[in-house]
């Protein structure tokens, strides 16, 4: 796999690098980013291009538009404060509509959310391929691709995939960060190893707790998935999320005798900020409440778990931290990694915007995750298409 060192060596001064980042953040009803976390972490690979003389021009998607253009998906507020961040003017542009005339070595352009062009995500590999030419041609002669959008790696996408066959393609500073640290949760971690998985439901964890459970030492769940392993136990869970479907499943994990549930929750008459709330033991949830967050004697548990680990994974909030009588769990069992003595590894998605959103110090972990989904398709074993085209 090539990467930003081999291509910073060839020299760029001059040349057109198209860089794939991942700038898909969240915005608030009046269009103001929540959370640049992914914005800051592609600076780096932008900033080290521009810096030595290329061209850069950006691409990326912001949520799912359905069939063309609309404004509630442009990237416009994201080309503003990544412009702020590089301290520097970055253009949007109009996809179809060419680079702009005035495109010196050291300027950066983003263009308009790919996925405004339904080829991107497209299944028929003539059409994306189609679109990657055009991305190709951008760059015109001598041009390069960096892969640099780690939580895209997993799409089989144009911007991704394709278009690194049609230019040298080089691996960016994020992607190759991510891939460090992942290889090392794979490979030989230090032990004890301990992950925490929490999150809605366990269909979406399913395929990474069985790849995990035969590596682990123990595996700590909370968030609402944690409702169907309570009923697996035979215990009441009175309105909380169930998957009753995969009851049996839940059944069959917990005989590994790895899976630590909570032994309190904190629920809630209602799904609200405003809603009665109490703690109660996680075999005694009331009829008609609903459990929304771990509870503190869980918290403190958790914790005890994970000051004698050695290696650290998390994924999925322990609660619904964004209403603040259910935070608690989440900040508990994050404050709980931070002072483990441990490699630490937040596995991107919720969890890196609950880091933010507490106000909990970044550097407390050893590494925040831009992945999300990537990450634990990674960690399941599979191959990622983005990542597989660069080591072809």
């Amino acid at each position: 796999m090539k990467t930003l060192d081999d291509l910073i060596t060839e020299g760029v001064r001059g040349r057109t690098v198209l860089v794939r980042s991942d700038l898909n953040v969240p915005l608030d009803a009046e269009r103001t980013i929540t959370d640049d976390g992914r914005i800051r972490a592609s600076v780096p690979t932008i900033a080290r291009l521009a810096g030595a003389g290329a061209r850069v021009v950006v691409t990326a998607h912001l949520g799912r538009p359905k069939g063309g253009p609309q404004p509630e998906f442009s990237l416009a507020p994201v080309a503003a404060r990544l412009g702020e961040l590089l301290n520097a003017q970055v253009r949007l542009a109009e996809l179809g509509a060419g680079l702009p005339e005035q495109f010196a070595a050291g300027d950066v352009v983003l263009l308009e959310n790919i996925r405004f062009d339904p080829r991107e995500a497209s299944k028929n590999d003539d059409e994306r391929a189609e679109l990657a030419r055009e991305l190709a041609a951008l760059t015109g002669e001598n041009g390069a691709f960096v892969s640099d959008g780690f939580g895209v790696v997993h799409r089989k996408q144009a911007s991704v995939y394709d278009v690194a066959k049609d230019l040298p393609a080089y691996a960016g500073g994020l992607v190759l960060a991510e891939v460090e640290v992942l290889r090392a949760l794979t490979t030989e971690p230090k032990r004890p190893y301990t992950v925490v998985l929490g999150g809605s439901k366990v269909s979406d964890k399913l395929a990474v707790i069985d790849a995990l459970l035969p590596r682990v030492d123990a595996l700590l769940v909370g968030g609402g998935m944690c409702f169907t392993f309570l009923a697996a136990q035979g215990y009441g869970v009175g309105d909380s999320l169930l998957e009753r479907d995969q009851i049996d499943t839940c059944r069959r994990l917990l005989e590994s005798g790895k899976i630590e549930l909570p032994s309190d929750v904190v629920v809630a008459d209602d799904f609200s900020a405003d809603a009665n709330t109490r703690t109660v033991p996680a075999d005694a949830i009331p009829d008609g409440w609903k459990g929304l967050d771990i509870g503190p004697a869980s918290v403190e548990a958790f914790a005890e778990v994970l000051g004698k680990a050695a290696t650290v994974f998390w994924n999925g909030p322990m609660g619904v931290f964004e209403l603040a009588p259910f935070a608690e769990g989440t900040r508990g069992v994050a404050q709980a990694i931070i002072d483990a003595e441990a490699f630490s590894v937040v596995g991107g998605g919720d969890s890196a915007a609950a880091v933010r959103a507490l106000g909990l110090p970044e550097d407390g972990f050893s590494h925040i995750s831009t992945g999300g989904g990537a990450s634990l398709e990674y960690l399941e074993g599979k191959s990622l298409p983005g990542l597989a085209v660069l080591e072809s």
